[in-house]
């Protein structure tokens, strides 16, 4: 049974057909979401127009940027990343346009449910996803079941506070959370200080040799572990996934896994650092499988 699957993000929604476990017709198409949240959609429509006018499909699954209701499919809430997005019906759009069932959630959920079924989560009933990107998103998995809480958003570690000294909630509601010091975007923008070519993570662990780089590629580590030792005494998980390109650097896994456990109660201590599997494609093979869990 072919799914079309959708993994919609800022920059990119990445597409292609699944069918039991194996992905094929894989594309890239710019998301152009400075343009809002009606253009986002019909770009998504386009894409799964242009599968159909090529092959046949039962069903749609879509992972995506956002905080997602997925009984109803609908996006509950957006940032300015992509404007107007907020409220976006798009099972009930897609449903209509297609007239096949189709299936909505969050891109770091849909990519924990990839990694449950798929990838480092497999086999495992207790574990905890985060994605280091733009911001940082998260994912609990309970008992061998997504989480959700009771408004379909558990997982906002990206807001734990971890600076209380600088909030400054009237001006920014993310003010001295874990995602403005540990994601992707403050390690560049720290190390763009210190030069102004170092503007995404492969330049700055190609400069690692660099005494002064290490320096703030440590402390962005540093940045990591006070989150994840929050995250591990609060859900005390077997296992804590990690994803987004930036764990593709063997140094941050070998740094984590030195310096995290002295910082940890011992009886918690058993909790194993991993590097998310699946890559790229942890969202599409998420999307894929979310018709099993409604």
């Amino acid at each position: 049974m072919n799914t079309i699957v959708l993994d919609v993000g800022g920059t990119a929604i990445k597409s292609g057909i699944c069918m039991d476990g194996t992905l094929t017709d894989l594309r890239e198409t710019p998301t152009e979401a400075s343009q809002g949240g009606a253009h986002v959609t019909a770009r998504i429509r386009d894409i799964i127009a242009g599968y159909r006018s090529q092959t046949s499909f039962e069903r749609i699954g879509i992972s995506t940027a956002g905080q997602v209701n997925p009984v109803l499919g609908q996006i509950i809430y957006a940032n300015e990343n992509i404007p107007g997005y907020t409220g976006t019906d798009l099972k009930g759009i897609l449903e209509e346009e297609f007239h096949v069932p189709v299936n909505v959630e969050n891109d770091v959920n849909a990519a924990a449910i990839g990694e449950s079924v798929f990838g480092a989560g497999k086999g495992r009933k207790n574990f905890v996803c985060l994605t280091y990107g733009t911001g940082v998103g998260g994912a609990v998995f309970c008992g061998g079941k997504l989480y959700s809480g009771s408004s379909y958003s558990a997982g906002e570690f990206g807001a734990i506070v971890t600076h209380p000294e600088d909030r400054q909630i009237g001006q920014d509601m993310f003010s001295g959370c874990y995602e403005k010091y540990a994601s992707v975007t403050a390690l560049v923008k720290n190390a763009m200080h210190c030069d102004a070519s170092l503007c995404n993570g492969r330049k700055i662990f190609e400069e690692l040799d660099n005494p002064d780089v290490k320096n703030i590629v440590d402390c962005w580590i540093a940045e990591i572990i006070y989150g994840l030792t929050t995250i591990i005494h609060m859900l005390n998980p077997e296992c804590i996934i990690l994803g987004g390109g930036i764990m593709e650097q063997p140094y941050i896994l070998e740094q984590l896994r030195e310096r995290l456990y002295p910082g940890i109660m011992q009886s918690f201590r058993q909790v194993q650092i991993e590097k998310a599997a699946l890559g790229n494609r942890a969202g599409m093979l998420g999307a894929s499988v979310l018709h099993d869990l409604t």
